[in-house]
């Protein structure tokens, strides 16, 4: 799915979806301390809104959520310095962020905000680069923003600048579950050890499979699960209670700490979040796979 975006004049809208990691079996770690990784990775419907307008010769950034900078730290400014530094233009963008990805959560939001602003600058400007250079351009801000601007369910593995398109999910509806507090994903690898990973013991095959055939249900793994959740049991707990819920696949999403539940139906998604609303402390947010691309 390409970020769909809603052109005027001056302005362009445009909808960064988050992520989830349906997969994530962490495979090494370089000499450089990045971690490799093999993960299936797939958007879904959660999405911060950026309005991006063309009448600055700098470039500036409002938001109004209170975990967010508004300066250069902000991955999507860093985006939009990328991008106007490669394309060798004195212009700038003024670009306001609409918040609704949950903050440090394993969702991407950051990355897809970059990847967002990336790709709504190459259509602004005729498209001068090439989906290789933006993917370039990407990496040099973070191993997820490359997925975001593929933005379509992939294996990624490298670190995660390897992608191949996925065409084998099917649709799956989803409540996520957030909470009051972050992860940092720095401390999470750092916490890793690499010798008491799980997923190795899944067949990382299904990118060899009949996709006719394919059940993610069969695959359903996170390596850094055991990290965050030592931290912060309501993770399991979390896990636990969509599954008696209607769940029938639970997991957390990259370092965490939100977690997801497929559902098989609107119906039953829908009878989860009102049972789960009035019963449980937790942010929840209704959603589903974006399993096809968006034009």
């Amino acid at each position: 799915m390409k970020s769909r975006s809603q052109t005027r004049a001056e302005e362009i809208r445009v909808l960064a979806p988050a992520k989830i990691n349906l997969f994530l079996h962490i495979t090494g770690r370089r000499p450089n301390g990045y971690h490799e990784l093999y993960s299936l990775m797939c958007p879904v419907t959660l999405f911060d809104t950026l309005a991006l307008r063309f009448h600055k010769r700098d470039i500036q950034l409002t938001c109004h959520h209170s975990g967010i900078p508004s300066d250069e730290t902000n991955l999507a400014w860093r985006a939009a310095a990328c991008f106007l530094d490669r394309l060798k233009t004195r212009e700038g963008v003024h670009i306001s962020l609409e918040k609704r990805i949950p903050v440090a959560a394993g969702l991407g939001g950051g990355s897809s905000d970059a990847a967002a602003v990336l790709n709504a600058l190459n259509r602004h400007y005729g498209q001068p680069f090439s989906m290789g250079v933006l993917m370039e351009m990407g990496l040099s801000l973070g191993t997820d923003v490359p997925f975001f601007i593929l933005s379509r369910p992939a294996i990624a593995d490298g670190v995660g600048e390897h992608l191949t398109v996925f065409e084998g999910l099917r649709r799956f509806f989803l409540v996520l579950t957030a909470f009051p507090f972050g992860v940092s994903t720095a401390d999470v690898y750092k916490n890793l050890n690499l010798g008491l990973t799980n997923c190795k013991k899944a067949n990382t095959s299904f990118a060899l499979e009949n996709r006719q055939d394919f059940d993610i249900l069969r695959y359903l793994c996170n390596d850094l699960e055991t990290v965050t959740i030592r931290q912060f049991p309501e993770i399991e707990a979390a896990k636990t209670t969509l599954m008696n819920h209607g769940s029938v696949g639970a997991l957390m999403s990259g370092s965490g700490p939100t977690v997801f539940g497929l559902f098989e139906t609107a119906e039953k998604r829908d009878h989860a979040m009102r049972m789960l609303s009035t019963s449980m402390n937790w942010t929840l947010y209704a959603a589903e796979l974006l399993v096809q691309p968006n034009g």
